[in-house]
């Protein structure tokens, strides 16, 4: 059996709502319990780790927590509640949002180690004409897992931040710098209404270590 279309994107609205719900049970135990508590989403290969150890230097009183989010759907952690910010790339919907730009990142070719450009130092563009590339007009993956599996068993070559690329290395794949692809933003996002001084405490602190280490 098999999920149709339709089956698929009611499971993929199922799966948000209960994330809301979860989210929303969550809160209201933290505000039986007097916790405060910051959510951070992030995006695979982007580390928040340190600032919240530099935040949780300053609010020791409020307790952090992260949710990794799926690249096809960045703001969903920001919009069905279950974060109070993120860090994320772009591209994303960015409506209702405020964004603080952080760096920005180089794209990499990730590929076979047998392949035949696996022993360069870089690439351009030009060097992956008439390769087979996976993206997601021509076959969204719903993993990195399931892409880099897909691409170590010679099924095509992916561009992927270069960060993503060296969180998930493995002896069968290279990644390769493409000199002029465009570089991907990072940033931090929040709702554009939300306020609260943990929130403007967190997002000062992550602004200055984030960009530090870009």
């Amino acid at each position: 059996m098999e999920l149709t279309d339709a089956g698929k994107r009611l499971y993929e609205e199922a799966q948000r709502i209960l994330a809301t719900v979860a989210s929303a049970v969550r809160r209201v135990h933290d505000v039986d319990r007097g916790v405060q508590r910051l959510v951070v989403a992030f995006c695979s290969g982007l580390y928040v780790s340190e600032a919240l150890r530099a935040f949780s230097s300053r609010h020791p009183e409020v307790e952090t927590d992260v949710v990794p989010v799926r690249w096809w759907e960045q703001d969903a952690p920001l919009r069905d509640g279950r974060a109070q910010v993120a860090y994320l790339r772009r591209p994303f919907d960015h409506s209702d949002l405020r964004i603080i730009p952080i760096g920005h990142e180089t794209r990499a070719a990730c590929m076979p180690a047998a392949h035949p450009l696996a022993s360069r130092q870089e690439l351009t563009s030009a060097d992956l004409d008439g390769e087979r590339m996976l993206d997601a007009p021509t076959r969204r993956t719903s993993s990195l897992e399931e892409k880099f599996e897909l691409i170590a068993s010679g099924q095509g070559i992916a561009l992927v931040p270069l960060s993503v690329a060296r969180s998930y290395s493995r002896p069968d794949l290279v990644h390769i710098p493409v000199t002029d692809a465009p570089s991907v933003e990072t940033c931090l996002a929040v709702l554009a209404d939300r306020r609260g001084k943990v929130l403007s405490d967190f997002l000062e602190i992550a602004t200055a270590t984030l960009r530090a280490t870009t």
